[in-house]
Formats: C-alpha cells, structure tokens, sequence
C-alpha cells in the first residue's frame, strides 16, 4: 500500500478524536462505597451520643447550689427560698423563677442564675451599696444608692464604718420591691455632698449628721460641736466644704466648740454666723 493510499474502516474516529470512557473502573468504585460506610458510621455514632445526651439531662438533677458575691446578704437567708428545688430535674429548672424567689431579699439589687452540667446551680448576686445611715419611725435605716431604706445590719458597721448619717428624712414612697425609697431629688442632694466630702482634706473626718430641710436650708453638724453648719440645697458643697475647713482652722480652734448656733456658708467668700442670743457680724474667710 502507498503512503498516498487512504482507507476508511467502519466505525473509525474522525482525525484529532480519542477513546473516552465513562465507567468507573472497579477501584474507583470501591472508593466511592468506602466512603459512603464512613459516613453512615459517624452518623449512626453521632445519633447514638444525642441520644445518650438527651437521656443523661432527663437525668440529671439539682444536686446543690454555690452563691459568688454575697458579703452584705446572708448565703444561709438566700438558699432558704430555693431550698425546695434541690433533687428536680436539673433540664427543667427555670432560672427566672428561682431568680423571683430571692429578689425579696431587701440587699439584693440584682441576680444572674446559671446552671452548670455536674447538676450545680449557681447563684451571682449584686448587692446593694450602702451610702448612709438614718431613723424611720424609731426604727435604724440604711441608706442604699438608690435611695432605698434597707434594715440595718451588724455587719454594715464592719464594712462601712464610716457611713454618713442622714437626718429630716420626711419624703417617701413605696417601691414596686416593696421598700420604701427616698425622693429622687433628696438622693441626689445626700450624693453630691457626699462625692463632695470624700474629696476634701479635713472635712470628712470632722462632718457627722446631715439634715435635710426644705427652703435652702439644708446643714449639718460637726464632732463635738453642736453648731448647725448651713449648705442649703442648690449645690456647689466643694466649695462650701472648703470655707467650712478654713472657717474650722481659723475660728472654731481658736474660740473652741459651741461658740455659734449657725454657721451659714451659702454666701461666696464670706461666713455669717450667729450665736445663741444675737448674730454676729460677718467674717471675711478670704486667704
């Protein structure tokens, strides 16, 4: 045959053409259901640990409870009115419920209620912060930031030994928790002067009684004196505590306690005072 000769044979692919194939050989074929048996497996073992998941909760149950960040409420006053929960099913508990439970406590302001696998469950509690002390009725106060009235306790000496006392205490309501609560405009008065007083040098050991009055005559008294020192109400205590302190070093060291029956300090750069039968003149407390 010559190299110019062409035959065309039945079923013979066009020129540039190759044999293709579509069906998997045997190994690739064994991959493929290799795979498919791994996957059925760690789904049939996923299923299996729900489901022993889900029966362990069904079983788990309240075993006990922890408080974190008590120091003012009793744990012992706390676990009392969730007491009856301990041995329920631990899946079941509603936290909010629990959380209904303790709220009527007067020192709490605020709880978070977590529970943990091992069947704790566990208390945080914010506490309210004492600011002062007062007298309702005869009966010892504390004063919180918020101006709720909290029974006292031994323990709020320990803690806050210095705590302010607050006098005239005359508007009040009852709160949605049941407590009665100071007048917001009142609140706001007894913290300012005392942001004010925990920054000044002498004045802070020296101040003991706030009395709160209406008309701009707000005082207060000092140790071993029995003089009414007036502030008023309408602010500016930095400036007026710090005329009380030069007043303090410059007048009542020298002339002793309980040489004046008021002392006003309501008036820039100058004291009035008077005394227990007619008022005096006007001292200059400038530097």
């Amino acid at each position: 045959m010559s190299d110019s000769e062409y035959h065309e044979y039945p079923g013979a692919l066009p020129d540039g053409e190759e044999i293709r194939s579509d069906v998997a050989s045997p190994s690739e074929g064994g991959n493929w259901f290799a795979l498919l048996f791994i996957l059925m497996m760690v789904i049939a073992v996923l299923a299996g640990l729900v489901s022993v998941a889900s029966h362990w909760k069904k079983e788990l149950v309240v075993r006990d409870f922890v408080v974190d960040g008590a120091s003012i409420i009793d744990d012992k006053e706390l676990l009392l009115r969730i007491k009856d929960y301990k041995g329920r099913n631990l899946q079941e508990i509603d936290a909010e419920e629990l959380k209904q439970r303790i709220m009527v406590i007067p020192y709490l302001r605020d709880a978070v209620i977590s529970k943990e696998l091992n069947g704790i469950v566990r208390v945080r509690v914010l506490e309210r912060v004492p600011i002062a002390l007062t007298e309702i009725d005869g009966q010892r106060k504390v004063i919180d930031r918020e101006g709720f009235l909290l029974p006292w306790k031994p323990v709020i000496v320990e803690r806050f030994p210095k705590l302010l006392e607050i006098a005239a205490i005359n508007r009040l309501k009852t709160a949605r928790n049941g407590l009665q609560q100071i007048d917001s405009r009142d609140v706001a008065l007894i913290l300012q002067f005392l942001e004010a007083l925990s920054k000044t040098e002498y004045a802070s050991m020296l101040v003991r009684e706030l009395h709160l009055a209406g008309n701009n005559m707000t005082w207060y008294n000092a140790v071993q004196a029995p003089t009414r020192f007036i502030i008023g109400n309408d602010g500016n205590f930095k400036e007026k505590l710090k005329k009380f302190e030069i007043f303090w070093q410059k007048v009542i060291s020298k002339k002793g306690f309980g040489c004046y029956d008021t002392v006003d300090l309501r008036f820039r750069d100058r004291i009035f005072t008077t005394d227990l039968v007619s008022p005096q003149e006007p001292q200059d407390i400038s530097p």
